[in-house]
């Protein structure tokens, strides 16, 4: 089981932020421009789905990141306190069913949940008139890098070496030297270590969005949902427990619902809109919109949202992409992903569950 310590080690450390860069394909796993298909020498699907699958290994009919995960379901109540800077149904007063799924990091999807301080929360909002709002956050602050270029030149940088199954540190250390943008990010690594709950934590949108309102007008917005009442655990998963998120979230699903508030960070002027490698400064108005509540759960190989690519460009009216690069690839890189996975699962040994015969 990795040693969640080896953050304070240097020479570690270079190991755990490749690892981490890998996990945030489910963020920004990302190539192309807003323009669309690329021209011939430019970054495809393919190449950055083929790098994270070489980082995360061959698993077929998994995604090619955060392939460990669990199915969640419940409803967003809404606040009405967004409605005034959204036309969005979803953000008037009012339930609305979701279908989530809560993960970590990278492509292996026997890896112990300890691998990596990053956990994610996607969620598909089913609207009545059949619109749906699709979202994936990460439990960190700050994207590693500003654009798909960078993201995916950090995939090479952090293939595992075949004799150690870790990245080069030099040629980790080397990327991080030329990329200052990594600043933010880096300073909070230094912190960071694998939580024991998918509960206790706080997903950020990390790029950002716009909403437009009734008359038309634009907000630039970033998201997070913030846990209500969620109890740290007493203590740490035992000694060589690989699976324990899993098992934590039906303990604490079988004495309630886990609530979340959806709180939206409105940008102040200046503020970088198409830089997720960028912080807000702190005080900027905030609105909470509502509370995801999570009432249930299921197995990710049979579960609702087993079949959903959370791809997060799928917006009612009411939210707009940004001009941010890693928007438009991330939808591509999810589509070429899910398009694997879902062909795999058709030649895979004839069972109820593909998933689970793959494994």
């Amino acid at each position: 089981m990795h040693d969640p310590s080896s953050k304070r080690r240097p020479p570690h450390a270079l190991w755990r932020w490749a690892l981490i860069g890998v996990a945030m394909a489910g963020s920004a796993a990302a190539f192309g421009y807003v323009g669309g298909w690329l021209a011939p020498g430019r970054l495809t699907p393919n190449s950055l789905v083929d790098a994270l699958q070489a980082n995360g290994g061959d698993h077929p009919g998994y995604r090619r990141n955060h392939a460990k995960g669990i199915c969640v379901a419940g409803h967003f109540e809404s606040s009405g306190l967004l409605a005034p800077y959204s036309s969005s149904p979803l953000f008037q007063p009012g339930n609305t069913p979701l279908v989530g799924r809560l993960a970590i990091p990278g492509g292996n999807p026997y890896a112990p949940d300890s691998s990596a301080p990053i956990r994610s929360f996607a969620l598909r909002f089913d609207l009545p008139d059949g619109e749906q709002w699709r979202t994936g956050m990460n439990a960190m602050p700050v994207f590693p890098v500003s654009t798909p270029e960078a993201f995916y030149e950090l995939q090479l940088a952090s293939h595992p070496l075949p004799d150690t199954g870790k990245p080069d540190p030099e040629r980790m250390k080397a990327f991080f030297t030329t990329h200052p943008e990594t600043t933010a990010f880096l300073a909070w690594v230094k912190t960071a270590h694998p939580s024991a709950s998918y509960a206790t934590e706080t997903y950020n949108s990390l790029n950002a969005f716009y909403l437009r309102d009734a008359g038309g007008q634009r907000h630039a917005v970033r998201w997070r949902v913030e846990p209500e009442g969620a109890i740290p655990a007493a203590s740490g998963p035992a000694a060589g427990d690989t699976d324990y998120l899993a098992a934590d979230l039906r303990q604490r699903l079988g004495a309630g619902p886990l609530r979340w508030k959806l709180v939206m960070t409105l940008a102040g002027p200046g503020d970088p809109v198409d830089d997720a490698a960028s912080v807000w400064p702190d005080g900027r108005q905030e609105v909470v919109a509502g509370t995801v509540v999570i009432d249930g759960e299921q197995a990710q190989d049979s579960g609702p949202c087993r079949d959903v690519n959370y791809d997060p460009t799928v917006l009612p009216r009411g939210i707009e992409v940004s001009g941010d690069p890693l928007l438009a690839a991330r939808s591509a890189a999810y589509a070429e992903s899910y398009l694997r996975r879902t062909s795999e699962e058709g030649h895979l040994p004839g069972t109820e569950s593909p998933k689970e015969a793959a494994r």
